[in-house]
């Protein structure tokens, strides 16, 4: 049977593999101590064979786990009931598990403002966590994404081609890179699951063409694509979306909110994660294939650290194959690392053809 999250399998499949990456989610990647306060929440698309491996290492810790389980609202980025809002306004560790995530929101803003350790691992299924983060060197990928944060830290003018038809230029002017895959170690500090680094570049130097041909979510109709949507962006903000009827779908949703700032780019990310090889639908797992580059549009989070606005929603589309150019030197092609420092990481991280 399929779901949104992918391929129900029995009930024990990979048991010992999703017990085994979810203490290494919880000890050594939200360091979670003794004690604490841990709330996870979930909504009825989720794998709640993930939510509890999840609060059972951290019982196993000695913290105090929580699950919370609503409703699938059909409604990512968007404020979560009432009484979920409440309980994750104060906690030491919230994980995000819920298909239709929260983040971005008034609730996800007040927890994070508190001190909240979060991650977003939105569809996380036990697949997903054993290929992403079980399976994977987290030290070295972790050591990967500063490495690319400085890179693109130390770079200014940044063009993005595709053989799909990108052709985006930006440039940076000493804007400063986020490492979203970091371990847990700030309060307040949102982290996603490893394998990516975000910014943005000057918002009203961003000109081009971008054409997703991975995946796009929300809206919750798209998730993997079947045919190209084509983006026209003017200084920063979309003025024409082209394609067929996944096309048509994205702009009917960017303008059902009737908020101009839904169609500004919000953000660039690198995708690295070696668990990682094709979309799946699952946009956690989407943004991180191995050597893709992703592009947020709507709400940019004040952790990005560029001009920070609230948007009615935010969505996120994939360039699975792109070729990066820093400063006129050519740092991939065709979603194939040429930069020796990057190569020698992905010897290391074990992906085939390095």
């Amino acid at each position: 049977m399929e779901y949104p999250i992918g391929v129900e399998m029995t009930e024990n499949y990979l048991s010992f593999e999703t017990a085994k990456a979810a203490m290494k989610l919880v000890k050594d990647i939200m360091l979670v101590k003794e004690g604490e306060n841990v709330v996870i929440t979930v909504d009825t698309s989720s794998d709640m064979r993930v939510a509890e491996a999840v609060a059972e290492a951290a019982y196993a810790l000695g913290a105090n786990p929580v699950i919370i389980l609503y409703h699938s609202t059909e409604k990512a980025f968007h404020e979560p009931p009432k009484p979920v809002a409440e309980a994750v306004s104060e906690v030491d560790v919230w994980i995000e598990l819920a298909y239709y995530c929260v983040m971005h929101s008034p609730a996800f803003q007040r927890s994070i403002a508190n001190g909240a350790r979060y991650t977003c691992l939105t569809g996380m299924d036990v697949i997903m966590l054993t290929n992403t983060i079980g399976k994977v060197k987290y030290d070295v990928l972790v050591e990967f994404g500063e490495y690319l944060t400085q890179l693109i830290q130390d770079s200014d003018e940044v063009i993005i081609k595709c053989k799909n038809g990108s052709n985006l230029k930006a440039y940076n002017r000493g804007r400063r890179v986020k490492h979203s895959g970091q371990l847990a170690t700030r309060k307040g500090y949102p982290i996603m699951l490893g394998g990516q680094v975000s910014w943005c570049p000057v918002e009203e130097t961003i000109n081009g063409t971008l054409v997703f041909d991975a995946a796009v979510f929300p809206p919750a109709e798209l998730g993997k694509l079947s045919e190209k949507i084509k983006l026209t962006i003017k200084d920063g903000v979309i003025t024409d979306i082209e394609g067929g009827r996944e096309a048509e779908i994205f702009k009917n949703w960017l303008e059902s909110f009737d908020d101009p700032n839904m169609f500004r780019l919000a953000h660039y990310s690198l995708g690295f994660n070696p668990g990682v090889t094709k979309a799946t639908g699952r946009i956690v797992e989407d943004e991180r294939i191995f050597g893709c580059i992703e592009f947020g549009f709507g709400s940019q989070g004040e952790s990005i650290m560029g001009a920070f606005w609230d948007a009615a929603s935010h969505t996120d589309g994939v360039v699975s194959k792109p070729t990066i150019i820093l400063d006129g030197k050519v740092f991939e092609e065709d979603g194939i690392y040429l930069d020796e420092k990057a190569r020698d990481f992905c010897r290391r991280l074990g992906v085939p053809g390095y």
